[in-house]
């Protein structure tokens, strides 16, 4: 959950043990694939858990611009779309709802330059938030927006949650008139939505209840501080900054992991 507060301080010895993997072999892991050249996967495999992995990089790729779309594709005006083949391809290895596969390929098209963040990583981070907004039982329509709203608990202070008093504008987004609540598939705190919404699938809209919009959200909170997502350190010092909890960053990488090593 981005914003929460949560201090611990054996995330060092986690950063250092990710930060032997920097340099050309991590580099190489997040290039851009064809999906033409993917290999095939099980689609039935296990399902993930957010266990600590043994150290090793989750592989990035990003989808392929495309000019039309379909199914789980769609993109407004000014929005890139993503390759077909590769959504329908990746959704079907990874077990990702293919709307989700959609928007996170789009978000990392449309990344600040200079910031190297692949799908795996927001896919890793969809998983631990929310299960890609399937949460609950709840289905992810082709609209980008879950069933049924995805709501955190009320953020009271009491607990590991900060303590965040709703306000007339937050309240709008979870109903609370008294605390916030992260709300949406990859559950953006109100005020930290104010300052990263995006509108990532070109419909004229900002809504953290649109994966779309999300996602895209995602990747400019991700790469606003300039790490180098390229390496193990400042990779997981990314993910930490949208959630200060080392077991967040490691739950995080084992489900991007996963995703590379069922998708190629």
């Amino acid at each position: 959950m981005t914003g929460r507060v949560r201090a611990l301080p054996a995330v060092l010895g986690f950063l250092l043990a990710l930060a032997v993997l920097s340099g050309t072999a991590f580099w190489a892991q997040q290039r851009v694939l064809d999906p033409a050249r993917t290999r095939s996967a099980d689609a039935t495999a296990e399902p993930l858990v957010a266990a600590v992995p043994e150290v090793a990089a989750p592989e990035e790729a990003s989808g392929r611009a495309a000019t039309g779309s379909r199914g789980g594709v769609r993109a407004g005006s000014g929005v890139p779309a993503v390759d077909p083949t590769w959504a329908a391809t990746t959704a079907d290895r990874s077990g990702i709802p293919a709307p989700a596969v959609a928007a996170y390929g789009r978000a990392t098209l449309v990344a600040p330059d200079g910031c190297s963040v692949g799908w795996t990583t927001l896919a890793g981070i969809g998983w631990v938030e929310s299960q890609h907004g399937t949460i609950g039982g709840r289905a992810l329509g082709e609209d980008g927006h879950s069933s049924s709203p995805v709501l955190g608990p009320a953020l009271d202070g009491r607990g590991k949650v900060a303590a965040i008093p709703a306000t007339p504008s937050s309240s709008r987004w979870h109903g609370d008139p008294d605390w916030d609540h992260a709300v949406g598939p990859l559950q953006f705190i109100p005020s930290t939505w104010r300052r990263w919404s995006a509108d990532g699938d070109g419909d004229g809209t900002e809504d953290p209840n649109d994966l779309d919009d999300a996602a895209l959200a995602a990747v400019r909170y991700l790469c606003a501080d300039g790490h180098d997502l390229t390496t193990g350190e400042g990779w997981s010092a990314a993910i930490f900054s949208y959630n200060h909890a080392q077991e967040y960053v490691a739950a995080v990488h084992a489900a991007a992991t996963a995703y590379a090593e069922r998708t190629g």
